[in-house]
């Protein structure tokens, strides 16, 4: 099974790209998307429509803002899909799509952002708390779990190029990545730390400062499993040739 997870900063950009083309040559099983910024009737479905694929969108209220995507092939057996995380301060912002199948739950998440100040940083910090006891609660039922997507912190200092610099910006603040370690304590393996450790490669660079041209990155998108799945990886990585956003796609063959 191949899962991709791309934040895309905008479908209706990005679909002016060589997105679909992208999508065909790569052929994920799974497709993941944040920040899609679009509401469906905002686009027609020519656009929307992915050929082999079924869809779940869930942007948020709000126009312009945030959102979600998740598009899975035809032939899964059966599987169920939800959206949110069943609080409505986080649900609005469409963060969330669950989709569970049956060797583990899948959950493409666009993380907060907490940037435009403290308040949004305890928005972050308390999405993430709520997030962990649901994937608690999954485990002591049993079901495994796997979570991708844009994190919006970069987790040790090899994740970012002036880890220094900013350890006091919200992306690398250590109560964030405090809270990146709790995942970890709590049944997860972050995929490409642990086959990789001493990889230097960012999946997100601002379009500032030329700084992709330049290297200057963070490294803020992950696969997250649990640790009875990471027998099963074969191959995770980050496609950082691939142009259209600020993000580059990253890949989980498992």
């Amino acid at each position: 099974m191949k899962i991709m997870s791309w934040n895309v900063n905008g479908f209706r950009a990005i679909i002016k790209k060589d997105f679909k083309e992208t999508i065909f040559r790569e052929n994920p099983d799974i497709l993941c998307l944040q920040e899609i910024k679009a509401k469906e009737e905002q686009l027609s479905t020519e656009n929307i429509h992915i050929e082999g694929y079924h869809h779940i969108w869930n942007p948020a209220e709000r126009l312009g803002y945030s959102g979600t995507a998740t598009y899975i092939k035809n032939h899964f057996p059966a599987f169920e899909m939800g959206k949110g995380l069943g609080v409505p301060e986080f649900d609005v912002e469409g963060r969330v799509i669950r989709t569970s199948l049956v060797e583990f739950d899948l959950y493409n998440i666009y993380f907060p952002n907490g940037q435009r100040g403290q308040d949004r940083v305890d928005f972050k910090l308390r999405f993430y708390e709520e997030l962990l006891n649901i994937c608690n609660r999954t485990h002591e039922n049993g079901k495994s779990i796997v979570i991708t997507g844009d994190f919006n912190t970069a987790h040790q200092p090899i994740d970012l190029a002036h880890p220094k610099e900013n350890e006091n910006t919200s992306g690398f603040l250590k109560i964030e990545r405090d809270w990146v370690t709790k995942f970890l304590e709590n049944g997860f393996v972050d995929v490409f730390r642990t086959i990789y450790p001493e990889r230097v490669q960012y999946t997100w660079w601002t379009y500032r400062f030329n700084a992709r041209a330049r290297g200057i990155g963070w490294r803020i998108d992950y696969f997250l499993v649990s640790n009875d799945l990471v027998s099963k990886i074969k191959k995770i990585e980050i496609l950082d040739q691939i142009q259209g956003s600020d993000h580059a796609p990253i890949v989980l063959e498992i």
